[in-house]
């Protein structure tokens, strides 16, 4: 059984005020081009397939001329909604779809039947998990005791009808403890959404979405594959690709990557003004077509940097010096990416201690961070 695992496709994004719809519709051509040389069974689409609850009509017309073309290619697509995504949204139309081999995973409402697949070896199961907060779980199942991520998750997986003698997929939406993140991904209340991989146990493959960066967490089969485009330049030195898993007999799954070739590319240049603007340097580097992010280190600055940056460079997307002014603090950027991110309760717990004296209890911290999570959770 031959599966691609995709997810994060955020499509309808702007990444420093530049709209990515181009650089989405050419990314999803090439994924159609790599799913008809793999030949798959399945596609597995692992959440925020938008990048905004109430998608842009622009985003919606992309996600509809994709799934027309994955269905027209007789393929079973899997899609589950992340935490960017309307569930409400993303499930509409799904019993429908499903007769032309689109799967949407419905709202959550404590039961996850499985979808099955065939082949030479007997039956894969699947198992749809869209992004859960404990909260939503909380709602299924009044008499357990569902305070954290991990718990959330947990009972959703106990609830599932798993038999563990046959191979077992799982598509969630969950940040997994010891992955990997970057700034273009939502901070959490002091951690709070941790999921620990040890309830992965019995599935074969976990096809994850939320983390940015391709990774495995723990073994090599519970797998986030990353966005297909990079949509920050704290993923400018990412690898961005597609992840193939294929399972032969029960046990043995097979993991590889397949690169991607984007329109665009997402780039940092660093150097004075003089350095980067020499033909012999901009015409040789090939970053002209790409979005860039330049530090200048001259110690003046140059007036109208923008303008004339943009002349060699249409795409420039950041600017910002590194001289010994910016260093000492003395001239502010603008690159708001670079400054240090922090939950909520990491901004209460200084100010409480400012105005009353003493640092809070933990039981005044674990008070914050229900009371925080509550919030987050009714404005969701």
């Amino acid at each position: 059984m031959k599966l691609i695992h995709l997810s994060d496709l955020h499509l309808g994004k702007r990444v420093n005020e530049f709209s990515m719809l181009e650089d989405q519709r050419y990314i999803l051509s090439e994924i159609l081009d790599i799913i008809d040389r793999e030949a798959p069974d399945g596609i597995l689409i692992a959440g925020d397939i938008y990048d905004k609850s109430v998608p842009s009509a622009e985003a919606v017309a992309l996600l509809d001329d994709f799934l027309v073309r994955l269905s027209a290619r007789n393929l079973q697509v899997f899609l589950i909604s992340g935490n960017h995504d309307s569930a409400e949204r993303m499930a509409f139309g799904g019993r429908l779809m499903a007769g032309s081999g689109i799967h949407m995973a419905p709202v959550y409402n404590g039961t996850t039947a499985p979808l099955t697949l065939t082949d030479i070896h007997g039956p894969v199961d699947l198992y749809l998990l869209p992004f859960l907060k404990p909260a939503h779980v909380r709602r299924c199942f009044p008499d357990q005791e569902i305070t954290s991520y991990t718990d959330a998750v947990k009972a959703a997986i106990d609830a599932m009808p798993l038999d563990t003698t046959r191979r077992n997929v799982l598509v969630t939406h969950q940040f997994v403890t010891g992955a990997a993140r970057c700034d273009s991904e939502d901070l959490s209340v002091g951690g709070s959404d941790n999921v620990d991989a040890a309830v992965f146990a019995p599935f074969d493959y976990v096809a994850l979405g939320h983390i940015h960066g391709p990774q495995q967490v723990g073994r090599e089969t519970i797998r986030y594959c990353g966005t297909p485009l990079k949509y920050s330049f704290s993923e400018a030195r990412h690898k961005k690709s597609l992840t193939v898993v294929e399972l032969e007999e029960k046990g043995h799954v097979t993991v590889r990557t397949v690169p991607f070739h984007p329109l665009r590319d997402l780039v940092e240049l660093r150097g004075t003004y003089e350095e980067l603007t020499l033909r012999d340097f901009y015409e040789s580097a090939g970053y002209r077509q790409d979005y860039v992010h330049i530090t200048l280190t001259d110690e003046d600055d140059i007036p109208d940097a923008v303008g004339k940056l943009r002349i060699i460079y249409p795409y420039l997307m950041k600017l910002d010096y590194d001289n010994s002014r910016t260093r000492a603090g003395l001239l502010p950027t603008d690159d708001l990416e670079d400054m240090p991110r922090h939950s909520p309760l990491e901004l209460l717990e200084p100010f409480y201690e400012a105005q009353n004296g003493q640092a809070m209890s933990d039981a005044q911290r674990s008070y914050a961070r229900d009371l925080i999570e509550h919030i987050w959770e009714e404005n969701a």
